[in-house]
């Protein structure tokens, strides 16, 4: 079955650090180009970071450019999102894709709050 299921998450404090995971089952996430997304609550879903790991390509957001790190690990078949110091505007729900396949995780809220 081709799928992804995304863990991490949670609540963490301004400042702080949380890494995503992406895994993929049934295709190789570094075969396809894997793009991370988040969405506010009643807001649209935007462009968090996309790597295309077979062209070592990668490219983020501007908001995040210098915080979030996006990488794939080949054996684990799982895409992160590595995210420091995270900011209240940070929260959102964060979802995965492989864009190819244009398949997708099922989400996993980041909320950012002292």
């Amino acid at each position: 079955q081709v799928q992804l299921v995304q863990s991490g998450g949670g609540l963490i404090q301004p400042g702080g650090s949380l890494r995503l995971a992406c895994k993929g089952s049934g295709f190789a996430v570094t075969q396809d180009q894997m793009i991370w997304y988040r969405q506010v609550e009643g807001g649209e879903r935007k462009f968090v970071a996309f790597i295309k790991e077979k062209l070592n390509l990668s490219h983020y957001a501007e908001s995040v450019k210098g915080r979030f790190a996006i990488s794939a690990d080949g054996a684990a078949n799982t895409v992160y999102l590595q995210m420091n110091d995270l900011k209240p505007e940070d929260t959102a729900v964060y979802w995965c894709q492989a864009l190819g396949l244009n398949i997708w995780g099922q989400g996993t809220q980041v909320t950012v709050s002292s």
